[in-house]
């Protein structure tokens, strides 16, 4: 052996310096525990967001599917031509005259006598706290299906009657004996003669299909309020945020990103984007209220008031990913189509632009997926109006006054009766149902057209 290789370290694996690779020093074993420290952390995030999210859906769910239910009372009635079309021309303009008033005591007297028909004890109840069970939206539903088919004048139909809201509370749990006797609305006895009625088969609880299609309802009328104001509201509004905001932010992208030259004015702009980005929604709905009502002059409550201001909102999410879409473009796609001849508009036209298209649309849906659930900017521009009748078609229903679905539960929170809370956890599910359709529909645009460079 050599002085030189006496002198040099043992070259072992295993006692290199002292320590062995095998088994982890000190600071090795605490890198170690921090790492399964920081993952116990991340994985216990996770569960806490999932435990967040079930206990927030199994409320909404519970509070909210039986809105999708409602109790109806069968109603036997006959449609005398006598009372309800004197002349007997079955004209519906001459038919108009009747009033609810007409249909309601033919709806009274039909009750009763059905009561009567089945031996169901009324008790010391008298005709009006009897008719009490029935919605007082009953009569006018009536005369609707009445004008809407005057063939059914002389015929005996089993109608079915919205009930009120205080018996539909009862059979959904939400209203006893003992909340009844202290309710001013609602009595021991009426309910005890609704389960007779139900137990007679003139009452059942079924699907409610008017619970979307139906307009809002006053206070007095719980049990008749609907979605279907708010959900073409809606609908007309978002129509509006895609025609300006997609042409719109694509564009400005377009020049950003491709053709802009980069100075401190692009810079400018770029950093205002940004910022408004993060500007509170209620801002836009100041800046709406100022500038669309005050000074054009738009109507409130209308939709294209609502659209435009929903596509402020929404440009600035569009551009950032529209410009994140095309910055992802590999530069060599550019540099190949500018190789063969092809023009600056035609390498963003023809190449550039159809392959970042995946994120343009994905960037589109999600902004339009904010804009459905925003209610600040849509309050100040007063959509929480209460509006019964339904917008026209396009154009002129964009200038009607409507509704929108956040702002309707809203506006259904704020009211006493406890049914209206169960309508507000209804449309809340209809809103998460058209949140996650088009989430839905953004991913699977990414996953289907999605290039992996």
């Amino acid at each position: 052996m050599t002085d030189l290789s006496a002198a040099a370290p043992s070259s072992s694996p295993h006692h290199r310096g002292g320590a062995s690779l095998i088994a982890p020093d000190a600071r090795t074993q605490a890198r170690n525990a921090a790492e399964r420290r920081f993952r116990r952390f991340g994985l216990s995030a996770v569960l806490l967001g999932l435990v967040a999210l079930v206990v927030l859906l199994a409320s909404v769910l519970g509070n909210g599917v039986s809105a999708f239910r409602q109790t109806y009372v069968i109603l036997p009635v006959t449609l005398e031509a006598s009372v309800l079309d004197k002349a007997g021309n079955r004209n519906p303009d001459e038919m108009k005259k009747v009033t609810t008033l007409g249909y309601g005591k033919l709806m009274q007297e039909a009750l009763i006598a059905a009561l009567a028909e089945r031996g169901i004890d009324t008790g010391d109840l008298k005709p009006k706290e009897i008719m009490a069970l029935l919605s007082k939206e009953a009569p006018a539903d009536l005369r609707d299906a009445v004008l809407a088919d005057p063939s059914l004048i002389g015929q005996s139909i089993a109608f079915p009657a919205f009930a009120t809201s205080r018996v539909d509370g009862y059979f959904k749990g939400r209203v006893t004996m003992d909340s009844a006797a202290r309710d001013a609305n609602i009595s021991p006895a009426q309910l005890q003669l609704a389960d007779a009625m139900r137990a007679a088969g003139l009452i059942e609880t079924r699907l409610n299909p008017g619970f979307l299609t139906r307009p809002d309802a006053s206070e007095l009328r719980p049990e008749a309020a609907g979605l279907g104001v708010a959900i073409l509201g809606s609908a007309y509004m978002m129509l509006v945020v895609l025609v300006l905001s997609l042409p719109i932010g694509v564009a400005a992208s377009i020049y950003l990103e491709e053709l802009a030259p980069k100075n401190r004015w692009t810079d400018l702009i770029e950093i205002n984007i940004a910022n408004l980005a993060a500007v509170p929604s209620i801002v836009f709905g100041i800046l709406a209220l100022a500038l669309f009502i005050n000074i054009a002059g738009l109507p409130q409550s209308a939709p294209i008031v609502g659209g435009l201001v929903l596509t402020l909102m929404t440009l600035p999410t569009i551009i950032i990913a529209t410009r994140a879409s095309l910055k992802a473009v590999p530069p060599s796609i550019r540099d190949a189509a500018l190789g063969v001849g092809a023009s600056r508009m035609q390498t963003i036209f023809h190449h550039v632009l159809p392959l970042a298209m995946p994120g343009i649309l994905t960037g589109t849906i999600l902004g339009l997926a904010r804009a459905l659930g925003e209610s600040a900017p849509l309050l100040l521009i007063g959509m929480v109006a209460f509006v019964r009748d339904f917008p026209a078609a396009p154009p002129a229903g964009f200038f009607d006054p409507a509704s929108a679905l956040p702002v309707q539960v809203y506006s259904w929170t704020q009211r006493a009766d406890p049914a209206f809370a169960e309508r507000a956890s209804g449309a809340i599910i209809v809103l998460l149902v058209f949140l996650l359709s088009m989430n839905a529909l953004a991913i699977l645009l990414r996953r289907r057209f999605e290039r992996r460079w």
